[in-house]
């Protein structure tokens, strides 16, 4: 049993950062591939950046390539968001997610069994 929580979010202009942190609590953090997903208002939601279980591999969603990095750090049983460059369409509750299966499904929300509350993140112009 995993339970995650979230933290880091709040209210930028566009053009700043933000960094996004997800804690773990339970045993064995480093085993999980970790996501960060995001629902925008009226929209699904959707995948962000994964990362496997030692950090090596990471992958994101087109649009934010060159502006987030995700990262972990198991010792302390956190996996960061670092966003860079926010744009207003940036604008959602972010998540982060935890799961046993295999990278290659990283992108999909279904390989993820466990999920943190959501922290919102609002970008203005």
């Amino acid at each position: 049993q995993v339970q995650l929580a979230e933290s880091g979010g709040g209210l930028v202009q566009a053009g700043d950062s933000l960094r996004l942190s997800c804690t773990a609590s339970g045993r064995d953090f480093a085993v999980y591939l970790v996501g960060w997903f995001r629902q925008a208002p009226g929209k699904g939601r959707e995948f962000v950046a994964a990362i496997n279980r030692n950090g090596s591999n990471t992958s994101y969603l087109d649009s934010v390539k060159g502006r987030f990095t995700i990262s972990r750090d198991n010792a302390k049983n956190t996996v960061y968001l670092q966003m860079n460059t926010l744009k207003p369409e940036d604008t959602a509750v972010y998540y982060c997610a935890a799961g046993l299966q295999g990278e290659v499904y990283a992108k999909m929300s279904s390989a993820y069994t466990y999920w943190g509350q959501g922290i919102q993140v609002t970008v203005s112009s």
